[in-house]
């Protein structure tokens, strides 16, 4: 009675297990079917890559001089969705009655932008930017990194070719203590880009 019962799992289990194989191999048929459906993505390297970045440039009371190189990946075939680095350098200098400061501001960005219609995008920044502090007593100064967590959208107008002028604007969430923006206040910016 024993060995029919232990002879009656194991067949069941057999059949079990050819069951459950005939099943993945049907799914794996399928997958490969819709696999070979599917548009392959053609885009070379070169199409997916874009750059760009901004200058910034002010004279007066208060000099700053500023680049911001961009790269970029389109992630998707449709080109909506993009990641990217970025560096950014500036130099700063205030020349008031009262006090002469001067300091280099350097740092780097990663950041994503959807376009949800053309060409509006939203986006997401992380900007770490290394500040030399005000400081009214000469020798004080610190030198601090300070996170920025930007989130907004922007406009992407097309100037011809592959070229578009960018304009962004971002609110900074997480509000560093020496985060030189107010709350609420936006960030707004300019640049260009070459196959955004």
């Amino acid at each position: 009675m024993r060995t029919r019962h232990y002879r009656l799992v194991r067949y069941s289990a057999f059949v079990l297990l050819a069951l459950l194989c005939t099943v993945v191999r049907a799914q794996d048929e399928e997958e490969e079917e819709m696999d070979e459906f599917e548009e392959k993505d053609t885009r070379t390297l070169k199409e997916r890559i874009f750059f760009g970045g901004g200058i910034n440039i002010g004279f007066g009371q208060v000099t700053n001089i500023g680049v911001e190189p961009i790269v970029g990946y389109k992630v998707d075939r449709e080109n909506k969705w993009s990641v990217g680095l970025g560096g950014s350098y500036n130099y700063y200098r205030a020349n008031t009655v009262s006090y002469i400061y001067e300091t280099s501001i350097y740092g780097y960005k990663a950041f994503t932008r959807y376009k949800i219609l053309q060409p509006l995008f939203v986006a997401a920044e992380f900007n770490h930017l290394s500040y030399q502090l005000f400081s009214s007593v000469p020798g004080l100064e610190q030198r601090r990194w300070v996170p920025f967590l930007l989130i907004g959208g922007g406009y992407a107008a097309n100037i011809g070719g592959k070229t578009s002028l960018v304009f962004t604007v971002m609110w900074d969430v997480i509000q560093d203590p020496y985060s030189p923006y107010r709350a609420g206040s936006p960030f707004i910016s300019g640049g260009f880009a070459v196959g955004f």
